[in-house]
């Protein structure tokens, strides 16, 4: 028996652009891409939610300084999203859990069924962005939201340069052709390294062959972010760093290349 996709359809149209973020390896800093491409997108005046489905490892809480949230319900029986301010509200598994340290030990239905429930059984209202925070790889998570938005899903691939993640950004692009979504471009975090005393610039990891491929994909750099204590650090405090950063080479290339996705959506619609 067909499953009724009625709610989840009537809840993903009151969604004008979405959006995930997802990489093919852990480590690349695609929770932090994703919790400040949200908060910039709000501070544009747009109505913005931020939904994490990385169930193993939810850190948009942490980043966003919403760590002793709670979930909250409707009279209706749907689930109300946490507000960060009155045009950013998100939800995570995070935020439901007793202990911090408790893990989730679920298999790939109960994944498959809990984003279902965080799309169609939340109120999220009417939002222009909605930013999806997934697991690294191309596993139940990327692929039911794909299924679920289908062409409408604005994928963004997370990397950084080191010639070990090429493997797996090859097969990020590849997942997002295969499945023909909408790729926006790919992210090169701690891309370099800016001293800051005589400013000369040293890629650290080395200069990787992204450049070469991305051809391949038909695809694009959307930026290049530079390696800086202060992202960690301020995320450790749960301060966005697009907030907190100022004028830093870090700060100024990551609002760079959220203006030019902000540009492809407003301009694609």
């Amino acid at each position: 028996m067909l499953q009724d996709n009625t709610a989840l359809n009537n809840a993903l149209g009151k969604i004008k652009h979405k959006i995930l973020v997802f990489s093919g390896k852990g480590g690349v800093g695609k929770s932090s891409i994703a919790a400040n491409l949200g908060v910039y997108l709000a501070l544009q005046g747009h109505k913005v939610g931020i939904l994490d489905i990385d169930f193993h490892g939810p850190s948009i809480p942490k980043i966003l300084g919403m760590e002793n949230s709670q979930i909250k319900g409707t009279e209706d029986g749907l689930l109300l999203p946490v507000q960060k301010t009155p045009s950013l509200s998100v939800l995570s598994v995070g935020f439901m859990l007793g202990e911090q340290d408790m893990p989730i030990i679920w298999r790939g239905p109960k994944k498959i069924g809990a984003i279902r429930e965080f799309i169609e059984h939340v109120e999220w209202g009417t939002l222009d962005y909605l930013v999806i925070d997934s697991p690294p790889g191309t596993g139940d998570e990327p692929l039911t939201i794909a299924q679920f938005c289908g062409k409408e899903t604005n994928a963004i691939v997370v990397t950084t340069p080191q010639e070990v993640a090429l493997s797996d950004v090859r097969k990020s692009l590849s997942f997002c052709n295969e499945l023909q979504l909408n790729l926006l471009g790919v992210v090169e975090n701690m891309s370099y390294f800016v001293c800051p005393h005589c400013n000369e610039k040293t890629e650290i990891f080395g200069r990787g062959k992204i450049d070469e491929m991305i051809k391949t994909f038909k695809t694009e750099i959307l930026g290049r972010i530079p390696i800086e204590p202060s992202v960690a650090a301020l995320s450790d405090d749960g301060e966005p760093f697009i907030l907190k950063g100022g004028k830093t080479p870090a700060a100024e290339a990551m609002e760079k290349m959220f203006e030019k996705i902000e540009s492809k959506l407003e301009n694609k619609n």
